[in-house]
């Protein structure tokens, strides 16, 4: 085995968003719009909210807010908080398993924390969580995020604060290791337009012929040409080829987009089309010249083989086109949504509706020469053994027919391996990686059925020299320890400690944030007024599978809701083990919680025992918090040191059965009279926007 050591890192800026070269914000709008002072994105703060200019609800005022592409919104004032979100970038090349630097230049009417997301989809554990402290004067500040789950992400900004936010730029980059050298290889014939599609033989070729259509490496739409008689619409053609600027060229000319709604962002479309569909994992290298009649954005699309086969919503970005000649080259890895796709679809009038021409030249789509079959590449975090993917041992047949490989050797035992069926490159071997289905366990004759998981690491039993089989007939592996120590399950019983929670009650509100009556009853306090926290013996990282279990009752019906904290106060993330609704009849709990990306380097389960307005005592016992495999309790099963409650709105979370009502978990943790945001998170002094602070909220401007 080959461990590599220092190795020098070499910054990479995989995406830049210059916002000056924009004339309003260019993305999808989700609420709130920044607005474009002298080619500045201005936040004009979380005192307003958006609404386009034919709004059902008939809402409007004086202000005006067009995006970048002529869309009006008007400006409205909020009745109440200041929480917005919007995007700041999106389209980043990430990937798997990558940790990245995001900096941008910045400054704000007073100084705040934004909260950022870092996310590659909108499901539970599909982004990871950070901040950037902004101040009063233009500053390029940065945040760090890791663990990253997806291969193309967007940042979203989620401030809580009246204070106007300016943004000058954002970049993402990261600090790249050396790669083996990489041979790419062309997969499209007559991506330079020098060939006529009659020289080819392909003139007559139709979109729908599944024969041949995947020879024409250039298609086109426009509408109301190629007019399909039963359907009424434009079917797709062999991309024309003309001569333009002394080259020929793929051209396509856009006609009118008229169609009603969104619809007429695809009225006229253009394809590169590969010869074959592509598995998840594989990356890919995407050039081309283009340029058009006039500037405007382009969206992308992976389409199936057939041209105007829609597979999913984004490609390789979106493509601002200029008249003059430019030159666009990304690589992209193909996610499990885009699997099997076959060509990239530009819908050409997502901005721009009047007639456009638009030219293609030199079409490269590329693939890596990498090794093909089986692989496996281990790793020890416990003794500071990495994965040195480029040397991952290739499986070979044994006597019985199946494969195997050993991993491991003498004084560099592994606890952790991953199995992929491509090598060669460290992001196409963690695309392309196997996972077994169940507890892997050591015995070559239990079999494991196997399926595509992208970034499968695989944690064993034990730390050794392990060999391990697959059976490609039946999708299946088996493990086997050839040296080492196995780690074995260990009795791990309930924690008998009754834990009885006193919740306060709420108190009600009698106005609004600006002093005036409030008719309806609403509560003034908040869920987290009352907690209850089970703290682990340690951090936990991305992916640990847990069971938590535990007896529950309560005076009361009442439901709490659960979120991951680090240190009781310290919040992570807004879902742990989902709600719990307590009655007045015993009942067990039981669930596995598997520790997501957005939740990495967690050490509390935290009850919000305040969803109710009513006093309640909660009382829970017979406490299990351990690994899925039994092999580690994650707290002690007498006594206790895990256990922290928080009793009544400004009270700080103190260890259960301490009078002194200290927290003891360690420096810096929530103390009496410290403020939150809404969701929960204690903030700074400097925190600017709405804070709950002893039960009741307060307008820090």
């Amino acid at each position: 085995m080959t461990c590599v050591l220092g190795a020098k890192a070499e910054w990479v800026e995989d995406y830049k968003v210059d916002y000056s070269k924009y004339s309003g914000f260019p993305f999808y709008v989700m609420g709130f719009v920044p607005e474009w002072v002298d080619g500045v994105m201005t936040d004009m703060g979380g005192n307003f909210e958006y609404v386009t200019t034919d709004n059902e609800d008939g809402k409007s005022s004086d202000v005006i807010v067009k995006t970048n592409n002529g869309t009006e919104y008007y400006r409205i004032a909020k009745e109440e908080g200041t929480w917005h979100q919007y995007f700041i970038a999106d389209g980043i090349p990430t990937e798997l398993d990558g940790s990245y630097t995001v900096k941008a230049m910045v400054k704000a009417s007073e100084a705040c924390t934004v909260p950022v997301n870092f996310q590659w989809g909108w499901g539970d554990g599909q982004r990871v969580s950070s901040s950037l402290n902004v101040g009063t004067e233009w500053a390029e500040v940065e945040m760090e995020v890791s663990g990253i789950g997806g291969t193309s992400c967007a940042l979203i900004a989620q401030p809580n604060t009246a204070a106007i936010i300016e943004w000058k730029y954002v970049i993402v980059g990261h600090n790249a290791k050396p790669q083996k050298p990489i041979t790419w290889l062309e997969q499209l014939e007559n991506g330079d337009a020098e060939k006529t599609w009659a020289e080819m033989g392909l003139a007559d070729v139709k979109y729908d012929d599944m024969e041949n259509n995947f020879k024409v490496c250039a298609w086109a739409k426009q509408k109301g040409t190629n007019v399909n008689e039963e359907t009424g619409g434009s079917d797709p053609f062999p991309a024309n080829i003309e001569e333009v600027d002394g080259s020929k060229v793929f051209v396509v000319h856009g006609a009118v987009a008229d169609t009603e709604g969104d619809a007429a962002a695809w009225d006229n479309q253009f394809w590169i089309q590969s010869k074959q569909p592509w598995k998840e994992g594989t990356q890919i290298k995407v050039s081309f010249r283009y340029k058009a009649s006039k500037a405007c954005k382009t969206n992308t699309q992976m389409h199936h083989q057939k041209p105007s086969d829609y597979q999913i919503w984004y490609a390789i970005g979106d493509v601002e086109f200029t008249t003059e000649w430019q030159n666009f080259e990304k690589i992209i890895t193909i996610d499990a949504s885009q699997a099997n796709a076959w060509s990239v679809a530009f819908n050409l009038n997502p901005d721009v509706k009047e007639a456009v021409d638009f030219y293609f030249d030199d079409l490269s789509w590329q693939t890596m020469k990498l090794d093909e079959g089986y692989f496996v590449a281990g790793a020890n975090p416990a003794e500071g053994l990495d994965y040195d993917l480029d040397n991952a041992i290739e499986f070979v047949e044994n006597e019985e027919g199946a494969l195997e490989a050993t991993v491991g050797e003498k004084g560099a035992y592994v606890s952790q391996v991953m199995i992929s069926t491509i090598r060669g490159n460290d992001a196409a071997f963690k695309g392309a990686t196997l996972k077994p289905a169940g507890a892997i366990v050591n015995d070559p004759d239990t079999w494991l059925n196997y399926a595509p998981a992208s970034l499968a690491k695989l944690t064993l039993p034990g730390a050794g020299i392990w060999k391990i089989y697959i059976d490609t007939e039946y999708s299946s592996m088996a493990f086997e320890m050839i040296e080492g120590t196995i780690i074995e399950p260990i009795e791990i019983n309930p924690n008998p400690t009754v834990v009885v929670v006193k919740g306060q009650e709420r108190d009600w509100r009698g106005t609004d944030n600006d002093g005036n009556p409030i008719e309806e009853q609403v509560g003034e306090g908040q869920p987290w007024d009352n907690q209850f926290f089970i703290v682990a013996n340690r951090a936990l990282t991305a992916g640990e599978e847990t069971i938590v279990e535990f007896d529950y009752v309560a005076n009361v019906e009442a439901k709490t809701t659960t979120q991951c904290h680090v240190n009781p106060g310290e919040y992570k993330d807004w879902n742990c083990i989902g709600d719990v609704t307590f009655t007045t009849e015993e009942q067990h709990f039981s669930k596995t919680l598997t520790v997501g990306s957005n939740a990495d380097g967690m050490k509390s389960i935290a009850f919000n025992m305040a969803e109710i307005k009513g006093a309640c005592d909660y009382t829970i016992k017979n406490i299990v918090w351990k690994l899925a495999d039994g092999t580690e309790s994650l707290i002690d099963q007498t006594g206790t040191n895990n256990f922290y409650v928080k009793e009544g709105a400004g009270t700080a979370p103190y260890q259960y059965g301490d009078p002194s009502g200290i927290n003891s978990v360690s420096n810096d943790n929530v103390v009496s009279g410290k403020a939150y945001n809404l969701a929960g998170q204690a903030v700074s002094k400097n925190f600017k926007g709405i804070v709950v602070k002893n039960g009741k909220k307060y307008v820090v401007e």
